[in-house]
């Protein structure tokens, strides 16, 4: 038997990198999955390729209307909602100085608001109970950028105050927090000689890939994880522990 089989999923931000490495485990698995970004192109193609097994519904989601479309549209096409993964994410490289108030705001809106958004929408569709899963990162547990950091703490916040909340219906929360993975996210511009030079500094003295994050949310969003709620679970090859 696998592991998600019966479970109907979103998944945010899922057009590449991390989502789309997480839609891709979760079909493997047996789960039905609607993936949401603002890609429309990347999107459409990953729901192709993965068949009948998914959807792809266009978000913004810091849009409220949208997280009402995404579940009304995942529940009428998949009959039911078990598992939300709050993949969407962005960071802007710029010192504290050089970060406008928009800037900031636009941080805030995809990393923060998002996570309120699709937990406060998706929770009523989650009638047998379920699983939530929240993407932050290292950076909410140690500081980084401007903007990154301050949103990633506050994901692992809501993570905890949700847990509490959420456990008397069945629902599990719980945030992950990724180190260095090998994304678009941190291929911006020459970014490579950057990159290589910091994984030396990691105990494991790599970057991981994907699928090593997406492992970790299958874990959470399967049944496996059953007596696992408010928790943190790190992906970093030990960086943090430092």
């Amino acid at each position: 038997m696998k592991k998600l089989d019966g479970k109907v999923a979103i998944i945010t931000g899922a057009s590449q990198g991390m989502g789309a490495s997480h839609a891709k485990l979760f079909v493997n698995e047996g789960a039905k999955v609607a993936i949401t970004d603002i890609n429309e192109e990347k999107g459409t193609a990953l729901a192709n390729e993965l068949g009948d097994q998914a959807i792809f519904v266009k978000q913004d989601v810091s849009n409220e209307d949208d997280w009402k479309n995404v579940v009304n549209t995942t529940t009428d096409k998949f009959g039911k909602l078990d598992i939300l993964v709050n993949n969407a994410g962005i960071s802007v490289n710029k010192s504290l100085a050089d970060t406008t108030v928009a800037d900031y705001m636009k941080i805030f809106k995809i990393n923060q608001l998002s996570v309120f958004l699709g937990m406060k929408y998706s929770v009523p569709a989650m009638k047998n109970g379920g699983s939530i899963v929240n993407i932050s990162s290292m950076n909410g547990l140690v500081g980084g950028a401007i903007g990154y950091t301050d949103t990633k703490f506050a994901v692992r916040g809501m993570t905890k105050a949700a847990a509490l909340q959420l456990a008397h219906s069945g629902i599990r929360v719980n945030s992950v927090h990724p180190g260095v993975i090998s994304t678009p996210m941190i291929h911006q511009g020459d970014s490579e000689a950057v990159i290589k030079e910091f994984a030396k500094a990691i105990p494991l003295q790599r970057v991981a890939e994907p699928e090593e994050v997406s492992k970790m949310v299958l874990f959470l969003a399967s049944d496996d994880s059953s007596y696992s709620t408010r928790s943190e679970f790190v992906v970093d090859g030990g960086l943090t522990a430092q």
